[in-house]
């Protein structure tokens, strides 16, 4: 008989926190993504905890023991426990009485077995309790884990017809815990049933597709989704692999943290496309501007770019837009040898501090430009050559400027 499994030098096990918590409800284990990842040797963000009691109890015993309480998912059985800022997700135990393939209704349980049955894969159905023991609630969840096996909990196109964003999870948690290829029987019931993936919420298929565009290499799993006709009902349109490809080995090369929004732009080919992906997916303003100036920019950025040349630009576009295509143009060099010279830009653009121009309207107006939309005209038309000076910070050129610009337009 095997040595039964135990979590072990794990913080977040054994924190005041953490203990309070348990010991404030008395009935509780460890579920999902802290354990999995536990048990894997990566980093623990959040910690989920399942119990046999009701809601309403949960929040009687926690507030009894003097610990915040927010009902931020009573409809879903979850209330968020909040103990010296560190946050607990606890959910009773559940079983689905009906789906639709979007959302389910559920059922309260006291049944372990039930509420693991509902899960999406083996290996997000293992539990721990108090004293990090690991309850293994579908028999193979910890060796499928140990294999790096990315499987469904019974049948696949069961657990897929429950919700339908599990097609995109199953790519998801194999580009970040898998290896090999991905479960046949997974991805046969994945592409049988990938006309529904239209059903979904822009929101839901953003965060799966960004999470697995964050993965360490995405490119093997971004290509069997192409190859099983799945992509398309998320990405439409001709795509670039080859350039993601590039972009993810220049990211490992030079242990730059993944940029999820950076790697899609890497992979469309036109702002119409970027713009198409921003309205379905739903990006929020800011994320959408980001990806259209990637997707749609003809700024010239070259690795032999002159420092003065990428200055201007910095203060034209700003540090996070002017780096996005220093990353993106280094993705699309070939030459290897440009390596430290795209590095050089790229500290050039980090390090930058945008300068001020000096002056303001009240200096114009000081000039004999009188008040009105001409203020702002000689204003601009120094600050272009402000710009193109690199700068300058002499006083004397800077007046004289005002003075010919004032002359002229006036």
């Amino acid at each position: 008989m095997s040595e039964p499994v135990k979590l072990t030098n794990q913080d977040w096990l054994t924190t005041a926190e953490t203990r309070s918590v348990l010991a404030a409800i008395g009935e509780g284990r460890f579920v999902g993504g802290c354990v999995r990842n536990a048990l894997l040797g990566v980093a623990v963000a959040d910690v989920d905890i399942a119990t046999p009691l009701l809601p309403d109890e949960v929040m009687r015993r926690l507030e009894a023991a003097g610990i915040r309480v927010i009902g931020t998912g009573l409809e879903h059985g979850t209330v968020t426990a909040v103990t010296n800022k560190r946050v607990f997700e606890i959910t009773t135990l559940r079983r689905d009485v009906a789906t639709d393939g979007r959302r389910a209704t559920v059922a309260y349980t006291d049944s372990w077995a039930e509420d693991a049955s509902r899960r999406d894969f083996t290996m997000n159905a293992l539990y721990a309790d108090a004293s990090g023991a690991v309850f293994d609630a579908t028999g193979s969840g910890l060796a499928d884990l140990k294999a790096a096996r990315v499987r469904f909990i019974g049948d696949a196109a069961t657990r897929i017809k429950e919700d339908y964003l599990r097609i995109l999870r199953l790519f998801r948690f194999h580009a970040w815990y898998g290896k090999g290829e991905i479960d046949g029987t997974a991805l046969q019931a994945s592409a049988a049933a990938s006309s529904h993936i239209k059903g979904l919420s822009g929101e839901r298929i953003q965060k799966e597709m960004l999470r697995l565009l964050e993965a360490e290499n995405p490119l093997a799993v971004l290509r069997t989704m192409a190859a099983s006709a799945i992509l398309g009902e998320v990405l439409s349109g001709a795509l670039d692999f080859e350039r993601l490809q590039r972009l993810c080995e220049v990211d490992d090369n030079n242990f730059f943290a993944a940029d999820s929004l950076l790697r899609l732009a890497a992979l469309v080919t036109s702002d119409a496309q970027a713009s198409a992906i921003a309205l379905r997916w739903r990006l929020s303003n800011d994320d959408r501007d980001r990806l259209r100036h990637m997707a749609s920019s003809t700024t010239k950025i070259v690795s032999y770019l002159s420092v003065p040349e990428l200055q201007r630009t910095l203060y034209r576009q700003g540090q996070q837009r002017v780096r996005d295509l220093v990353r993106l143009r280094w993705a699309e060099d070939t030459k290897a040898s440009n390596g430290i010279q795209w590095r050089a830009l790229l500290a050039i653009v980090d390090s930058w501090t945008r300068p001020v121009f000096p002056l303001t309207g009240r200096d114009v107006m000081h000039a004999g430009v009188p008040e009105g939309p001409l203020v702002g005209r000689v204003k601009d038309e120094v600050e272009q050559w402000w710009i193109d000076s690199n700068f300058t910070d002499d006083p004397f050129s800077i007046a004289e400027r005002l003075k010919a610009v004032a002359q002229a337009l006036g």
